[in-house]
């Protein structure tokens, strides 16, 4: 009876036996080549000069989705019907996302921003009516650190759909400054002036050339364009200081810069009245 028992039994072990080694030898090679295509990702994304938020994105997206693979893999080896479990899981997902489409937007933004780099740590850029040098991009949000010591923080996903204008990329910038002077002022003294301050700062570039021309016939007086090209990290600097001598040259050569000023004719008539 025994020897009966053993022999029914034998078989079922052993194929039971067989599966469990082919299913961990599976399982050994499966996290073999999971670690082998997380690492050539890696590399290929680093040799890319992708940043260092992206590819540990990616490395985690991969490592999650190769897992959930080879366990449902496993499951059906052991004949564990994964199809509820897919479907249910499937659900869980969508009703996951459509209660937080609006962080779901933001951490696509901000894969977005990370992969295309319109901006990195260190520009200063303005967006979404803010202005600032860039201290963090995170998956959500990005932070900038404005002139007056302000933290501000943008949703990556208004980030992503809004218009950038990046003041740090290109390595010259044009300063744009004007000043007005009066109508019975010598435009050529001025313009000689404004050239020679422009000349003699060491900042300013020669190439190109700087522009001084008249721009605007005001209602109080002529506006004089002045139009030099720096260095990115010398804009503010430069700008400060060519307006303060400006002034202070035009005040010294007794050129008058005027203030709004209105001119009124009355009648002889009204008078008399």
């Amino acid at each position: 009876m025994e020897t009966d028992v053993l022999e029914k039994l034998l078989p079922k072990f052993l194929s039971g036996g067989m599966s469990l080694i082919w299913s961990l030898a599976f399982l050994f090679i499966g996290l073999k080549v999971i670690n082998l295509a997380r690492k050539l990702l890696r590399g290929t994304l680093e040799r890319s000069s992708v940043d260092t938020g992206v590819v540990q994105f990616l490395d985690a997206l991969v490592k999650f989705s190769a897992y959930a693979v080879l366990v449902l893999t496993l499951l059906a080896r052991f004949g564990i019907q994964t199809t509820s479990l897919i479907t249910l899981l499937g659900s869980a997902g969508v009703a996951i996302g459509l209660s937080l489409q609006g962080s779901l937007a933001n951490f696509a933004g901000g894969i977005l921003i990370l992969m295309l780099k319109p901006f990195v740590v260190g520009d200063y850029i303005s967006a979404c009516g803010c202005e600032g040098t860039v201290v963090e991009i995170s998956l959500f949000s990005t932070t900038l650190h404005s002139a007056d010591n302000r933290n501000v923080v943008i949703p990556n996903g208004t980030l992503s759909n809004s218009n950038i204008i990046d003041y740090s990329t290109n390595e010259t910038r044009r300063v744009d400054m004007s000043v007005d002077v009066a109508y019975n002022s010598d435009l050529k003294a001025v313009r000689r002036i404004i050239e020679e301050i422009l000349d003699k700062d060491p900042m300013i570039l020669k190439e190109p050339a700087s522009v001084v021309a008249v721009n605007e016939l005001g209602e109080s007086g002529i506006t004089i364009l002045i139009r030099p090209w720096v260095k990115t990290e010398h804009y503010w600097e430069v700008k400060w200081r060519v307006l303060e001598q400006v002034h202070n040259r035009l005040h010294e050569e007794n050129i008058e810069i005027p203030f709004p000023q209105m001119t009124i004719h009355m009648d002889k008539e009204s008078e008399r009245g």
